[in-house]
């Protein structure tokens, strides 16, 4: 049997990618298996690494297996790489948008058909066809193609309440590159705000890889500080992530259950790949509007508590209300002697 493993539509990859062959998974009722041409630069990977000309044209074939006892449809997407929040490179579709600096779209490249049925007891051949660029470039081009069954039709009507539906797919990875030529690398700091993940608070900040290549055992260490001084308020670190080319990712520092305030802030960033290093200072503001909405949206932290205000309030207002009262009533007495 050949080499064989299931994986969910993301999966991680050490070092550079890693892809089946040939997957059986009780989730899904086909299996995918890729053959290898001989322009693959590492036979020993199953995913396609290849190395390729300007302007070549090749088919690559992906031969799908259905050995249930009913016809399977799958719906093949094309996408390029992206880098999630964790330092994972993922190769499915994502809700990132790609990244200004690539330079081309894996799914202008490569073109494959947009459904394909398997039938019974059956295998099909599904056909991708690349076009490279015309212009040459250094680097590679990375990304995958997406797998998915087509849901079938139950002719239920849908439950409007709430539900989980879980999606599993093949992704399999695709490196396309012309030049064996070293790339180096570089990484650039931009955004630095206040937001949340997971419905809370953290300082966010957005990291870019420019270059077209890998940036492997990618770590960071970060912490901030208020603007001037030397004090850690918040800190993070991570190590073993990676980084895909050309794509961009953002990062979060806790603030550990924390309420935002507002000021002025300074980020000091340390990143290094298993080839170069970094350095990033950057200040940023967080304004008072800006923290409110904010607190009053993380769900760690707990809504002040007014009661004692109010009963405080009432209290006066009955006060007030007894010596208004007790003086109306002296000046109502006082009067009545006043008329005997």
């Amino acid at each position: 049997m050949k080499k064989a493993v299931g994986f969910f539509l993301s999966f991680v990859l050490i070092c550079l990618i890693g892809v089946t062959t040939k997957v059986h998974a009780v989730e899904l009722n086909f299996a995918a298996e890729t053959q290898i041409p001989s322009n693959q630069i590492d036979k020993k990977q199953s995913y396609f690494n290849l190395k390729m000309k300007p302007g070549q044209k090749q088919t690559l074939t992906i031969k799908l297996h259905n050995d249930t006892d009913e016809a399977v449809v799958i719906n093949p997407l094309i996408h390029s790489a992206t880098t999630n929040m964790h330092g994972v490179v993922e190769y499915g579709e994502t809700a990132t948008k790609a990244d200004k600096t690539l330079p081309y779209s894996l799914d202008d490249l490569i073109k494959v058909t947009k459904e394909v049925t398997v039938p019974a007891k059956k295998s099909v051949d599904l056909k991708l066809n690349v076009t490279m660029p015309d212009k040459p470039y250094e680097g590679l081009l990375a990304g995958g193609v997406t797998l998915e069954e087509k849901k079938k039709k139950t002719g239920q009507k849908e439950n409007k309440g709430l539900s989980i539906e879980n999606k599993y797919a093949y992704v399999i990875g695709i490196t396309l590159q012309e030049s064996d030529k070293e790339v180096k690398q570089d990484l650039k700091l931009h955004e630095v705000k206040a937001g949340q993940t997971n419905a809370r608070n953290a300082i966010l900040f957005t990291l870019q890889n420019p270059t077209s290549t890998y940036l492997n055992r990618f770590e960071i260490d970060a912490k901030i500080t208020r603007e001037g001084k030397s004090e850690t308020l918040y800190k993070t670190s991570q190590k073993n992530m990676q980084v895909a080319p050309n794509s961009h990712f953002t990062y979060p520092v806790p603030l550990n259950g924390e309420a935002l305030k507002p000021g002025d802030y300074t980020l000091h960033l340390k990143a290094k790949s298993s080839k170069e290093s970094w350095q990033f200072t950057k200040n940023f503001q967080i304004k008072r509007d800006e923290a409110n909405k904010l607190n009053e949206k993380d769900v760690t932290l707990e809504s002040p508590n007014y009661w004692w205000l109010i009963a405080l309030i009432a209290a006066a207002v009955v006060v007030i209300g007894l010596v208004i009262f007790f003086i109306w009533r002296h000046k109502k007495k006082k009067k009545k002697r006043r008329a005997r």
